[in-house]
């Protein structure tokens, strides 16, 4: 069971780069970088929170459940 995260998706779409989300949203490039590769074991509601407000989406075009 994992928990995927599309936030590479969600950027392309919005044709934002890392960099320019980590300077709205106030998160470092380090941290961001860790959950764009799915190494983060976990994320505040107030970041999810954040990165959904400045990318105008909701949590699940962001987090992705799969068993596989």
């Amino acid at each position: 069971m994992a928990i995927i995260v599309n936030l590479d998706v969600m950027l392309a779409r919005r044709k934002m780069s890392l960099t320019e989300l980590s300077e709205r949203v106030g998160i470092t490039m380090a941290n961001l970088s860790i959950l764009k590769k799915g190494k983060a074991k976990a994320m505040r509601f107030s970041t999810l929170s954040a990165i959904c407000k400045v990318l105008e989406c909701q949590p699940g075009d962001i987090l992705e459940f799969s068993d596989n």
